[in-house]
């Protein structure tokens, strides 16, 4: 008989599938049609339909096995709802698993709907890290502790390059809080938060690989600026399909798991010392790290040493972070960057 933890993935993995297809149903119309361009010895495949009278055309995505095999089945996928929901709900209650308050989700579910991990933006933080407890099959400490923030992030250049946008930001975000509202910047009609009054907040982000800058940039394909940060890109660089425990489930992007532990050690380090957002990120970076240990080695210790190629100023603090590690998984973590097969 399958072990628990066998099940517990399985149930995930079929999930992941059902909500990739049915995100994807969601997105395009049966009456319209796909077609692809070749960029760079590349194709892109888009979209084409007629609304009101007028061809439109939707980036769908690089070309892959996986989305060849999507766009065949399109006008054949028949709806999984209620199966969905089903797999969302043995997850979260028989398996415990962590998922958002129904505000988050809900907000998620408006703008993955909108198109926004469509078009290649990738969902960090808090959010990001309850969905690793079923990505991996395993509780994770802390990813039960809830969040009243949303934080969305994209590379500017791919921003620019898919030559799609989704709808106004602020519609959508009203459609499931009308009390949304742009948070004001000391940039002059430069947004990159919206906040509603219960709280919720919903944070734009982009990697900032040039001069130290607070200038926000503009992200066209979601219509709204975002907050360049260091070392971001690392962090969404290569993320993974994950789904969200919320309704049918939410279908996203998040950062791959060892990006995200590598990435929130070096993160902690530039927060002041004993602060709870400090305490946050060394808590999460450990509990990821002790189960990547077990699960993925190899990527892990690809993650670490891509960030230690970096420079010097990334290799401090990496050495730093791991300084602020248990002894146990200082020593598992050191033993496994210094074998030569992970």
């Amino acid at each position: 008989m399958p072990t628990p933890a066998l099940i517990q993935q399985t149930t995930y993995a079929e999930l992941v599938e059902r909500s990739a297809t049915a995100a994807f149903n969601a997105s395009f119309k049966a009456t319209g049609a796909f077609t692809h361009k070749t960029i760079n010895g590349r194709k892109y495949w888009y979209f084409q339909s007629t609304e009101c009278g007028q061809r439109t055309q939707r980036y769908v995505g690089v070309e892959t096995p996986e989305l060849l095999k999507r766009i065949e089945q399109h006008q054949q996928a028949l709806e999984d709802e209620r199966e969905r929901r089903s797999l969302v709900s043995t997850l979260a209650r028989s398996f415990r698993m962590p998922h958002p308050t129904q505000e988050i989700g809900s907000i998620l579910e408006a703008l993955a709907s909108a198109g926004v991990f469509r078009l290649n933006a990738v969902l960090v933080g808090t959010v990001a890290y309850q969905s690793y407890s079923a990505m991996l099959g395993t509780k994770l400490p802390f990813a039960t502790i809830q969040t009243s923030d949303v934080d969305i992030a994209q590379f500017k250049h791919v921003s620019v390059a898919v030559e799609d946008q989704i709808a106004p930001l602020l519609d959508v975000l009203q459609h499931v809080d009308k009390t949304f509202r742009p948070v004001p910047t000391v940039h002059r009609d430069q947004v990159t938060s919206y906040a509603a009054k219960g709280g919720f907040r919903v944070d734009f982000l982009t990697p900032n690989d040039g001069p130290d800058t607070d200038k926000p940039q503009r992200l066209p394909a979601l219509q709204t600026d975002a907050q360049p940060l260091r070392f971001l890109g690392f962090l969404i660089r290569d993320p993974e399909p994950a789904v969200v425990l919320h309704g049918a489930g939410v279908y996203v992007t998040v950062p791959a798991p060892q990006r995200y532990a590598v990435h929130k050690l070096m993160i902690a380090r530039r927060r002041q010392e004993g602060t709870a957002k400090r305490n946050k990120d060394v808590h999460q970076a450990e509990a990821l790290l002790g189960v990547l240990l077990k699960k993925r080695r190899y990527e892990l210790r690809s993650a670490w040493n891509e960030a230690a190629q970096k420079g010097k100023a990334w290799r401090q603090l990496l050495q730093q972070g791991l300084e602020d590690l248990s002894a146990e998984i200082q020593q598992s973590l050191r033993a496994l960057l210094e074998s030569k097969a992970a």
